[in-house]
């Protein structure tokens, strides 16, 4: 008999909903603000929110890394074919790699423009830039690089969403395992 739980714990299930409304959030604004004309008086405040959900989730995500290494999870069900629990593995391991380097990349972003415009973090402090961007060879085109690698990111974030959801809503309705119950705040698995 095993020892995993029937049901991730309340920090992993808090940390899990933080992290994805604010990954759908920044999908939805930073699709929105890249297109905003350089005199729209919201660009700035968009962006600032962005890169400051940005640094959150990167935060909230490293946190979430070591609570996951560091506690016992629940099994995969035993009527899981071997290729559906390969795939389960290898999007969460995707999903963990594209939590940090995304942020790390918009991070990077901002740390390469020539523009200086520094992030504050929700207006309470100054981010500093990461080193080695600012004052780079042909800067510019580092950062027109790192930018175009930062939207493809969001964009395959994009299609690793809808896998995710697509797949936990099949073990819902159709597999009717409690794969979906047991990350939900407030309910109990069977």
């Amino acid at each position: 008999m095993s020892n995993a739980p029937s049901r991730y714990n309340t920090v992993a299930i808090i940390l899990h909903w933080l992290i994805a409304l604010a990954i759908i959030s920044l999908l939805i604004v930073g699709k929105y603000m890249v297109d905003l004309e350089n005199n729209d008086p919201n660009k700035y405040e968009l962006y600032q929110l962005h890169k400051s959900m940005g640094l959150t989730v990167l935060v909230l995500t490293l946190v979430r890394i070591f609570w996951r290494l560091t506690h016992v999870v629940p099994e995969l069900p035993q009527t899981m074919k071997r290729w559906e629990r390969a795939l389960a593995s290898g999007t969460h391991i995707i999903f963990y790699v594209m939590m940090v380097a995304i942020p790390l990349s918009g991070w990077a972003v901002v740390s390469a423009s020539t523009s200086g415009i520094p992030t504050f973090w929700f207006g309470l402090f100054e981010v500093p830039f990461l080193p080695g961007l600012q004052g780079a060879p042909d800067q510019h085109a580092l950062k027109e690089q790192i930018e175009g690698a930062h939207e493809i990111l969001g964009n395959l974030t994009i299609l690793l969403l809808i896998l995710h959801v697509g797949a936990a809503l099949k073990h819902q309705f159709w597999d009717r395992d409690d794969i979906l119950k047991r990350m939900l705040p407030l309910t109990r698995s069977s």
